[in-house]
């Protein structure tokens, strides 16, 4: 098949990660592609040299670019500026398209996105949170749940060892992602820190990733000694594989998809109870969910999970039995089959 992927996303992120997935699955099963980016992709730089795929790098505004998407059998928008510029070019050259959906932000109830949504072949939803936002601004969409997979994240045994010594005779905790409260909460598990400081110091925590409230967060920990802002790592795998626990304190979030990267590595994990979450952690079950901005919830739910290690064991050991269920082969299987009958 003759696939156009479109994504203008900054940087590169969870769904960038997950496009990127895909993008090279469906390479290896011979399928011909194309990736539409903005000049400066950071997708784009990492997708150089996939066996039959041509890049395209564009400049706004985009719509003026519409003639590069002319003659795919299916167009694949990955965020919102994507899926704007896929609607036109159905409206132009009357070429399907399908948008997948990964954040469960509300979507502007409008004549215009009303449209975009209705005239995609499939939307495909990472959850059943980004359903319900989908469904709020159109029930006539034909909307699919797929979700995200793992990464398959490598470990350097070498360098995992480094991380460990760094911190050893720690209880480390983990969290990763972009440093932005907003939408990643870490200002309560900070918070939550202060109180560990006193009656646990050996349990430690380190953040990865950068955002625009590193410096905030910095300041509010200032005289702490048990947090670590090591910012953004190539090499998440080899700290993953260091951690005793997980912690995820989101205030919204589509799905997670990097929490199947900690269950396949056999770490617990305790989470907000938000958003997509729910649909991959059932708490007390496979993980332990916490009600959202409550700093005394996070504190008790680490220091149960501390305190208890056949709890953090059997939480683990549940998280891994379904995780083949998100493979990126399986999702490319279900992705797969949409674009053939679409074709």
């Amino acid at each position: 098949m003759d696939i156009t992927h479109l994504n203008f996303a900054k940087g590169f992120r969870g769904g960038e990660r997950q496009t990127l997935l895909l993008v090279k699955e469906l390479a290896l099963r011979g399928h011909k592609q194309k990736i539409i980016t903005r000049v400066n992709s950071d997708i784009a730089d990492r997708l150089e040299g996939t066996k039959n795929l041509e890049i395209v790098r564009i400049s706004k505004p985009y719509f003026l670019n519409l003639i590069k998407v002319k003659g795919s059998e299916v167009l694949h928008a990955h965020e919102t500026k994507a899926a704007q510029l896929c609607y036109a070019a159905n409206l132009f050259f009357n070429t399907p398209y399908i948008i997948t959906r990964r954040v469960d932000n509300p979507i502007k109830n409008n004549f215009y996105n009303k449209n975009v949504y209705n005239n995609a072949k499939y939307t495909i939803a990472l959850s059943r949170a980004i359903k319900e936002e989908i469904f709020k601004v159109t029930e006539d969409a034909n909307v699919k749940i797929i979700p995200s997979a793992y990464s398959e994240l490598k470990v350097d045994a070498y360098k995992s060892k480094e991380v460990k010594n760094r911190f050893e005779s720690k209880f480390l905790l983990g969290n990763i992602g972009e440093l932005d409260n907003t939408h990643k909460g870490q200002y309560y598990l900070l918070e939550a820190m202060k109180k560990i400081a006193i009656n646990y110091p050996q349990i430690h925590l380190i953040l990865l990733g950068r955002g625009k409230d590193e410096q905030k967060y910095k300041e509010q920990v200032k005289n702490l000694d048990n947090v670590t802002f090591e910012g953004f790592v190539d090499n998440v795998g080899d700290y993953i594989k260091c951690l005793d626990l997980f912690v995820f304190p989101s205030l919204n979030e589509g799905l997670g998809s990097i929490l199947f990267d900690i269950m396949q590595a056999k770490v617990p994990i305790a989470a907000s109870n938000i958003g997509g979450i729910p649909d991959i952690i059932e708490n007390e079950k496979n993980g332990l969910l916490f009600e959202i901005k409550n700093t005394e919830a996070i504190y008790e739910t680490i220091v149960r999970l501390y305190k208890d290690k056949n709890l953090r064991e059997s939480l683990a050991d549940e998280a891994l039995k379904n995780i083949d269920n998100f493979s990126f082969e399986n999702m490319t299987d279900r992705y797969e089959k949409l674009y053939k009958e679409i074709k």
